[in-house]
This record gives structure tokens, C-alpha cells and sequence, in this order.
């Protein structure tokens, strides 16, 4: 039995890390500088935008309030218009990415503003200018706790990405529906859950290790 499936589950678990690395690439790349704006623009913060902060925040927090599996099947029209289709394991590294902006701008802000203040005070005196603070002082600074973050964020993506496997995605969460809850198969169900257990300590081991590298205070 193990034979016959295991080149399905390796493709599988390949489609679940490749549509977790994309989308949590990509919601980095956008959530990172979203999650600074908010942590800083506050007023008198060191970007001060009030109307930033009164306009993104209500729409940030929105978005982290919509459960998952609605999120992906409201946004099917746009993500029809990015990749073309809403099935397949691409289509579904786009409401993956969308749900994990807001998530991670919010921990972004979290880690910059348990920087503490002195830092920046300290870094103003020197005649730092305002990007400069945010990428030699806030950034460094709170590494470890965006690398604690962005694991957490790894780890809920691979449950959502499951979710998204009953919707056509592909990955383990489709195998387990098609191969063990459609063809009444526990053992196949089983096996995909150990692979997905396997797959979260895994991301959870390298995060920690990362994390504990980053944190000066080791040093």
C-alpha cells in the first residue's frame, strides 16, 4: 500500500511546502513593510500618518477576521484574474498570501514595538534619519521576534493550505480528502496527517533555531 501511495504523498507534500514558501514569501514581502507603517505612524512615532494608522488598521484588522476557507472561496474573481483560474495548487498561493498579509503585519508591529525606546532615542540623538532607525535600530532589534512570527505564520499556513485541498488545490490536504475521506480509507487519512505533524515540527525546529541565532543576547 505504502508503495503505491508514496509517490503521491511526496508529490503532495512537495504542492503543500511550494504553496507555503510562495505565499509566505510573498505575504513577507508585503506584510513586512505594512507591519513597520503600523508600528510606527502613529502620531508623534517616528513616521507619524494618523490617517494611515485610522485607515489601515480597521481594514488590517477585517481582514484577519474573516475565517479562512471564506476568504478563499470571496476572493475566487481575483484570483481568477491573477493566475488565471481559481483551482489548482497556484490559485490557492493566492488567498493564502491575502490571509497572511494582515497576520503578519500585525506581528511585525508587535516585535518592532517591544524595541525598546531608548534605542531609538538614543539613534535620533546620533542624527539618525527615520529609515535609517527602522533598518539599522527597529529591524535588528526585533529579528527574533519577526522570526518567531513568520514560524508561527509557516506553521498556520500549512493548516490552511490543507483547508484549501478540500477546494481543488492539491497538496495533502486533497490527498486526504480524495484518496482517504472520499474512499473511506483511515489509513491513508492517518498517513497524511503524520506527514503533515512531521512537516509543522520540521518548520517549528528550523524557525526556533533560527530565531535563538538572531537573538544578540545568545551572543
Amino acid at each position: 500500500m505504502f508503495s503505491t501511495l508514496a509517490p503521491i504523498l511526496l508529490q503532495a507534500t512537495w504542492e503543500t511546502l511550494y504553496m507555503v514558501g510562495v505565499s509566505l514569501f510573498l505575504a513577507t514581502a508585503l506584510g513586512l513593510p505594512l507591519g513597520v507603517l503600523l508600528a510606527t505612524s502613529g502620531r508623534g512615532e517616528l513616521l507619524e500618518a494618523p490617517l494611515f494608522q485610522k485607515v489601515i488598521g480597521p481594514i488590517v484588522n477585517a481582514t484577519r477576521s474573516v475565517p479562512f476557507i471564506i476568504l478563499a472561496v470571496a476572493i475566487i474573481p481575483f484570483t481568477r484574474l491573477i493566475v488565471g483560474t481559481s483551482i489548482g495548487t497556484s490559485a490557492a498561493i493566492v488567498p493564502l498570501t491575502v490571509a497572511a498579509i494582515p497576520f503578519i503585519a500585525r506581528i511585525i508591529e508587535g516585535a518592532i514595538r517591544e524595541v525598546d525606546s531608548g534605542l531609538i532615542e538614543a539613534a535620533q540623538a546620533m542624527g539618525a534619519r527615520p529609515l535609517q532607525v527602522v533598518s539599522k535600530v527597529l529591524l535588528p532589534e526585533a529579528l527574533p521576534g519577526i522570526i518567531h512570527g513568520l514560524t508561527l505564520t509557516a506553521v498556520t499556513l500549512i493548516g490552511y493550505s490543507a483547508m484549501v485541498g478540500a477546494v481543488g488545490a492539491g497538496g495533502l490536504g486533497d490527498l486526504g480528502i480524495r484518496y482517504g475521506y472520499q474512499r473511506f480509507r483511515p489509513d491513508v487519512m492517518a498517513l497524511v496527517v503524520i506527514t503533515l505533524i512531521v512537516v509543522v515540527q520540521t518548520v517549528q525546529m528550523l524557525g526556533d533555531r533560527l530565531a535563538r541565532k538572531a537573538d544578540k543576547r545568545n551572543i
